[in-house]
């Protein structure tokens, strides 16, 4: 739901966009989300839907195959996907932002020209594998190492939490090359993960999000040509904390799109809904909860594309996209909250989607950088 307000100053691209994103979201993807939940995997049909409809190369240019105009129009993109099916976005974000993201960033043009093409296409969907049981917040403290040997990087590891884990092609790994060299001797790798030691483990049995393939994975002497090294050898950790901003924007937008749909699903509900002798909207305590999530909705909305607006014009805005992305992650929790007290009883069963939207919404507040991470970079940058 946008108010007059969010769209008079979006151009026509911009709408566009949104309203293509929207109509794909409501007709095949909201439906379904509760069906792909059960059976924990998303259709490949709608995957290939995905790239077709160019909201898998939104980052990346024309120039190496992608549909990117914007990150307003990302942003909107992203939130009109959530609100259909957090999962869904889920892959979306993954596979744009840190999939394509750091092969557009650091890549050559060589790799650009090799992998760039089909992924924005969604020919083949990328993963992250930086996280490792050991190391989350803490990306400088990796254990997995990379060797180079008669011309291949040869890597050895485990990684965890690695969405798309199962269903990517491509995955960006991040290795220990130099382990005398401190944060200085991480590296990033382009690893096909049909390679041989490259190994998705079981897929996780998660609180949200359930569609969305996330898993562990081994690398058991998994040997990759000297020439898939990703940016110079050393700039590991730069890599991985250089699409911050951009990773942050999408999944604030994604907390606005679960917060928004369980807004609409509660709206509907009380309009429907009879107590005493009264629509439930018309009881004054009602009528307060669904105002304060309309307004605290639409603030989210501002924040976001503020900074996607920032982005776009190449303004530094990583305090802008973290105050975005906390603000928007833990707005969502509330708001699914309210949405299901609203449902009273109803809202807490299964059959309802507000609560399916509530466990969507927690992840919201911990991957792309905890809220507690996002507080501290927020606070560093007002003492500087």
């Amino acid at each position: 739901m946008l108010t007059r307000a969010h769209t008079d100053f979006l151009s026509e691209e911009q709408r566009m966009i949104r309203d293509m994103a929207r109509e794909f979201a409501r007709s095949e993807l909201a439906p379904h989300a509760g069906q792909w939940e059960e059976e924990g995997w998303i259709p490949d049909a709608v995957v290939a839907k995905l790239g077709d409809l160019g909201l898998l190369g939104m980052v990346v240019p024309e120039e190496w195959g992608g549909s990117f105009s914007d990150y307003v129009a990302y942003a909107l993109a992203m939130e009109e996907i959530a609100a259909g099916c957090a999962s869904t976005a889920t892959l979306m974000s993954v596979h744009n932002s840190v999939g394509c993201g750091p092969i557009l960033a650091w890549g050559s043009d060589a790799q650009k020209k090799a992998w760039l093409p089909d992924m924005a296409s969604g020919r083949k969907v990328g993963c992250f594998c930086l996280t490792e049981p050991q190391a989350g917040s803490e990306a400088n403290n990796l254990r997995t190492r990379a060797v180079l040997k008669d011309g291949r990087w040869v890597l050895n590891g485990n990684k965890q939490f690695v969405t798309n884990g199962k269903r990517a092609a491509v995955a960006i790994v991040f290795a220990v090359t130099d382990p005398d060299l401190g944060k200085k001797g991480l590296s990033a790798f382009i690893v096909p993960t049909e390679a041989r030691g490259f190994t998705p483990q079981k897929l996780e049995n998660k609180l949200g999000i359930r569609a969305s393939d996330t898993c562990a994975i081994v690398l058991e002497d998994c040997a990759v040509a000297e020439e898939n090294l990703l940016g110079p050898r050393g700039k590991g950790l730069a890599i991985a904390l250089s699409n911050l901003e951009g990773g942050r924007i999408g999944i604030a937008a994604q907390a606005l799109g679960i917060a928004r749909a369980a807004f609409e699903a509660a709206l509907a509900y009380a309009k429907e809904r009879t107590q005493f002798g009264k629509k439930l909207v018309e009881h004054a305590p009602i009528g307060g909860y669904l105002a304060d999530m309309h307004t605290r909705i639409n603030a989210a909305r501002l924040l976001i594309l503020h900074a996607a607006r920032m982005r776009t014009e190449g303004i530094p805005c990583l305090s802008e996209a973290s105050q975005a992305k906390l603000y928007a992650s833990e707005l969502a929790e509330w708001v699914c909250s309210k949405a299901i007290q609203i449902h009273g009883g109803y809202g807490y069963l299964h059959d309802y989607p507000v609560e399916r939207h509530y466990r969507d919404a927690r992840i919201t507040q911990i991957y792309e950088g905890t809220s507690e991470i996002q507080r501290l970079l927020i606070a560093r940058n007002l003492s500087e």
